[in-house]
């Protein structure tokens, strides 16, 4: 078996992204009001995702309450995409979640420091279990004790649900994206 390809950007899509006879009527509307609202031509995550037609229709309202609706704080969550797009090396994650962060108060500054790790001069103590437990997810499947526990100190226990539904659902996008090979939004 050979290695992944680590550069899919590079490479043609492997599900082009669709226009109104591959995504239907309804999922069409919602990739163009998606695109409306990251102020963008086309939303490709929506556009390729949204040909399956019943799984995007699902899929949407789970990934929405995720991103808009949880327990957790939102610049916590952008803390956890963010930390998870850089693992898996996902600028279509980073490049969306870049922009949505800073809407919600998460400066570059702060991002530089996300990226660096859980050692980053400058991060609070809550934000350094968050990053370590991202890590520690992402990377192993699980979370060790000790993670746990300092996690545990700082979140309720459906924040602690959250918090691995979040990162398992943005880890699984992160590996859809590089495999179908999404197209950037942006040009930058």
């Amino acid at each position: 078996m050979s290695a992944p390809d680590r550069t899919p950007e590079a490479a043609p899509a492997r599900v082009q992204p669709g226009g109104f006879r591959e995504l239907g009527p309804l999922n069409w509307v919602i990739a163009k009001l998606g695109a409306r609202a990251i102020r963008a031509p086309r939303f490709a995550l929506f556009n390729v995702l949204g040909q399956h037609h019943l799984l995007f229709l699902l899929w949407l309202p789970y990934s929405g309450a995720l991103l808009g609706m949880g327990k957790l704080p939102k610049q916590e969550a952008e803390l956890v995409i963010l930390r998870v797009g850089h693992l898996r090396n996902c600028e279509y994650e980073l490049q969306q979640h870049r922009r949505l962060a800073r809407s919600r108060g998460v400066d570059t500054e702060m991002q530089a420091r996300i990226f660096e790790g859980p050692d980053a001069e400058g991060l609070t103590d809550r934000q350094r279990v968050l990053i370590t437990a991202t890590d520690e997810f992402v990377i192993t499947r699980s979370m060790s004790t000790e993670t746990w526990t300092a996690l545990s100190s700082y979140l309720s226990k459906k924040q602690l649900i959250e918090f691995c539904m979040l990162a398992a659902n943005y880890d699984g996008l992160a590996a859809t994206m590089a495999t179908l090979r999404i197209p950037l939004d942006f040009p930058d």
